[in-house]
């Protein structure tokens, strides 16, 4: 059964939609032709033909197929709509990543450091970043996600990179790690309001993939500046890629919990910093969550005895 050719606006409409859509951008031939019944036509022929250029089935006029040579001009001034035809309906092509989309390497890391370095304060250094195209996380990610919080607070809790809830809203930590995540600051008397949280990572990798080296290394300059700004009394790792970028170490996260490490800043000052566990994996894992409460309680005993 073969459905009706459509006879009204609306329905060619739908039909030039479907066919965009698809990816349709040249009608070859007026009619359909039947495969079938050339191949059974010509059965013998069509075996040497798979080794050769097809020859054209008919001769086709100026109307129906234009020169090779034309095709750039055709492509660079598409036809008019078909008169009377309503195509306000029919959906434009599906946007494209942009082309200059980057590949990580050095020089992106250099001019990260450089952008970094240039940063004065904070609303510059997010100013800086949303501009930086070094990155190709940038091009498939929604929002660039800086921080949420204090500014001002003694404490700065970094996290890996964003997920999909992160990156819809623009801010760490809010899908289900983030409401662990502020239980578990809620425990030691603390909130988003007396703490600063930031990533890594500052763009979603496409997929919640891990993040490459190289897109590591072209981020770090921004987070180790942004903790530089901040300056916090103390510094929580959330997770084994925090603890490893920012205290330049190759342990895992179940060795290195527990134990206060220093994170040094480039104008040299040294910012005592606790790896613990990832939210996400205390969701996953939730018999750990006594180990990431003895690391948190760790926290609240050095930020009292810091003042």
């Amino acid at each position: 059964m073969t459905a009706a050719s459509p006879r009204t606006p609306a329905e060619i409409a739908e039909l030039l939609a479907f066919y965009a859509s698809a990816g349709v951008d040249d009608a070859l031939e007026d009619t359909p032709i039947n495969r079938f019944a050339e191949a059974a036509a010509k059965p013998a022929e069509r075996r040497p033909a798979e080794r050769a250029p097809a020859a054209p089935r008919r001769e086709a006029g100026p109307e129906s197929r234009p020169a090779p040579e034309q095709v750039p001009e055709r492509a660079e001034n598409p036809p008019a709509p078909l008169s009377g035809l309503d195509t306000s309906n029919i959906p434009d092509a599906p946007a494209r990543m942009p082309a200059a989309a980057a590949v990580p390497d050095e020089a992106q890391a250099a001019a990260a450091r450089q952008l970094a370095a240039r940063a004065t304060t904070l609303d510059e250094l997010r100013q800086h970043m949303a501009a930086f195209d070094g990155c190709n996380l940038k091009f498939t990610a929604k929002n660039l996600v800086f921080a949420d919080g204090n500014p001002n607070a003694d404490l700065m809790l970094v996290g890996e990179a964003p997920g999909r809830d992160e990156d819809l809203e623009g801010l760490p930590f809010v899908g289900r790690s983030g409401r662990l995540l502020d239980r578990m600051l809620a425990a030691i008397g603390l909130d988003r309001n007396s703490a600063y949280i930031a990533n890594v990572i500052p763009w979603r990798p496409p997929g919640n993939r891990t993040p490459t080296p190289h897109e590591t290394e072209i981020c770090r300059p921004f987070i180790e500046r942004q903790i530089e700004l901040v300056n916090p009394k103390v510094l929580i790792n959330l997770g084994g890629p925090s603890a490893k970028t920012l205290l330049n170490t190759t342990e895992g996260i179940l060795r290195l919990r527990g134990n206060w490490r220093v994170h040094t800043t480039a104008s040299g000052i040294a910012i005592p910093a606790m790896p613990t566990l990832h939210p996400a994996y205390l969701l996953r894992t939730p018999a750990h969550k006594k180990l990431a409460w003895r690391d948190f309680l760790e926290v609240k005993a050095k930020l009292k005895a810091l003042g």
